[in-house]
């Protein structure tokens, strides 16, 4: 090819390149980056209407009055100063939000431990980044290290030494890791031992209490566990394989460690086992608890400081989801007195032979108690709808709206002025908000559009000002109106005697940014509407079968399409990252 010729095609390829390139990115695309927004502060705008889950609490009385700390699953500490009346956040400049664990020096009332990373190991947690100290009531904070630890489940100080704090770290929620386990530090956290860890890479503490009047003597729950994109375990990799998972006593501050098990303590249960929440009663340190998630699951009482074991409840809410709700705390007056936050917050007087529900009218989802001290019938809990307290031992409870730790999924914008927000929150439904609004936004200025845990929520583009596209969990998409909210329900079903479709908990919708009624939805097949979902067609075949032509397919859909930036693209990146590198996991 003579030498001008081969210019001319040269020169025709980057015109065409540049042509075909030209409908994806403007060519004159204004810089984007961290300096753009550097000058901009954050404006918190709500709302506490629904609040989020809190994790931990922790309360003391200083000077007469009540300080209470609360650990937000991924919203940081938040500190009172007057029972709850009002709350500030304390936590802010820290580079981890979620929080697994509180805990207050007994010996001196302004220092406080926080761990990061939760400890209550759901499909949607956040990861923290190591334990911090405060010692002047939550105005700073130092990390004091244990960096890798990625979630804490309990902190305990000890009553004596303020130098003597134990952790208790499950580790890794997606992978196996040596920073698993039981961690002392008899320093004030300059420097931590690992005192007791786990049978494999997959162990780690799921609890620990101490003796108050001893100690030395501590009981730890450990747990083996693993999430996986598809799955979760509690216990061994399946029926038949062994278990980490177990139950030890140390009487020497954790030098030395006893296996408490069927044979070593008679009661226990057989193995194998999953998680383990461990308490000892306050008032009665002989008296000890524990959940243990087995064939069998059930709380379990000794009487002989964990010598012998008797079998207590195992009703439906003291074993429903074990490997969630593993917490027990017990009257700090009373040893017969047990709490148990579970779906519905549920309690025994009599030693945790029987318990009754005493958590209707709250949100639910409950997370941790704090009975007061002084006065036990005054109680406050923690659920995935925020803090609730109640002044008559449970039997009525007050909400408290003045926290906005919401976890919001998904947000998204109209095109309104001032804008609306809308977002999907973590099992608080999905709500639409101002922007902002004259004096404020309130709580009130919230409004609920459509109910489950919220998830992805658009605006419909045909008609943005009356209608909206809103999803809950497992792929129940629904269009709203605004105004009346009139909600239908336009899912995609399977087919007959197909079997039901695999949505993922969290699963993407899409709008087409050209055609008007146009949304996409994903299953282990590729949904699109065209007439805002009363009708559906699949473009995609089951892509969870097809691992090896995934690659191939997608290029493939480009090509016939024509949309190869388009909105297709955006749908098969999302599935891409949901499926995985392989694209071999079942939804």
């Amino acid at each position: 090819m003579p030498k001008t010729i081969r210019s001319f095609a040269a020169v025709m390829t980057a015109i065409l390149a540049a042509m075909i390139f030209a409908g994806s990115a403007p060519a004159q695309e204004a810089k984007f980056d961290s300096d753009s927004i550097s000058g901009l502060g954050a404006r918190n705008i709500g709302s506490a209407a629904m609040s989020g889950r809190v994790a931990a609490i922790a309360a003391v009385k200083e000077d007469g009055r009540l300080t209470v700390y609360v650990g937000a699953a991924s919203g940081g500490v938040w500190k009172s100063s007057n029972g709850g009346t009002t709350f500030k956040p304390v936590f802010d400049k820290e580079s981890a939000q979620s929080i697994g664990a509180l805990a207050i020096d007994p010996q001196s009332p302004k220092t406080i431990w926080a761990g990061t990373g939760e400890g209550w190991t759901r499909n949607s947690v956040s990861i923290g980044n190591g334990i911090y100290k405060s010692t002047d009531g939550g105005d700073s904070w130092t990390n004091m290290g244990l960096s890798n630890s990625e979630r804490i489940a309990k902190i305990i100080v000890d009553p004596k030494n303020s130098n003597m704090v134990y952790v208790c770290v499950p580790g890794k929620l997606w992978s196996d890791g040596e920073d698993r386990g039981v961690y002392k530090t008899v320093d004030g956290g300059k420097t931590w031992n690992k005192i007791l860890k786990g049978a494999s890479l997959s162990t780690g503490c799921s609890m620990i209490s101490m003796n108050p009047q001893d100690p030395n003597i501590l009981f730890a729950g450990m747990w083996d566990f693993r999430r996986k994109g598809w799955t979760f375990r509690s216990g061994g990799e399946n029926s038949t394989a062994a278990s980490g998972s177990g139950f030890f006593q140390t009487t020497d501050g954790g030098t030395t460690w006893k296996e408490l098990d069927e044979k070593s303590a008679k009661g226990l249960p057989a193995k194998p086992w999953g998680r383990i929440a461990v308490t000892i009663a306050p008032s009665k340190p002989s008296v000890v608890y524990a959940m243990i998630e087995s064939p069998r699951s059930a709380l379990f009482r000794s009487d002989d400081g964990g010598k012998t074991w008797e079998e207590r409840d195992r009703s439906n809410w003291m074993v429903w989801r074990p490997f969630y709700f593993a917490n027990l705390i017990v009257d700090p007056k009373n040893e017969n007195k047990v709490y148990k936050p579970d779906l519905t917050l549920i309690m025994s007087e009599d030693g945790g032979k029987s318990f009754s529900g005493i958590g209707n009218g709250a949100h639910g989802d409950f997370h941790d108690v704090w009975v007061n001290p002084d006065n036990t019938d005054h109680v406050i809990a923690t659920d995935d709808g925020g803090i609730w307290y109640s002044y008559d031992g449970g039997n009525t409870w007050w909400k408290g709206n003045n926290l906005p730790v919401s976890q919001f999924y998904h947000v998204s914008t109209d095109s309104a002025d001032p804008y609306h927000v809308f977002g999907g929150l973590q099992d608080n439904s999905v709500w639409m908000g101002d922007s902002q609004y004259p004096g404020g936004i309130t709580n009130g200025r919230w409004e609920n559009l459509f109910g489950g845990d919220g998830f992805w929520v658009f605006p419909d583009p045909a008609d943005e000002k009356n209608y909206v596209y809103a999803e809950s969990q497992g792929g129940f998409i629904g269009r709203v109106n605004r105004i009346t909210l009139e909600g239908r329900l336009i899912k995609p079903e399977p087919n007959y005697g197909e079997g039901k479709l695999r949505f993922n908990w969290n699963t993407p919708i899409h709008l087409s940014p050209n055609e008007k009624g146009t949304i996409y939805i994903g299953a282990q097949f590729l949904f699109r509407s065209r007439d805002h979902g009363q009708s559906w067609e699949r473009i995609s075949p089951d892509l969870t079968f097809y691992p090896s032509e995934f690659s191939k397919l997608r290029l493939q859909y480009n090509y016939d399409h024509g949309e190869l930036f388009g909105t297709e693209h955006s749908i098969w990146l999302q599935l891409e990252f949901l499926l995985g590198a392989h694209g071999a996991h079942k939804f």
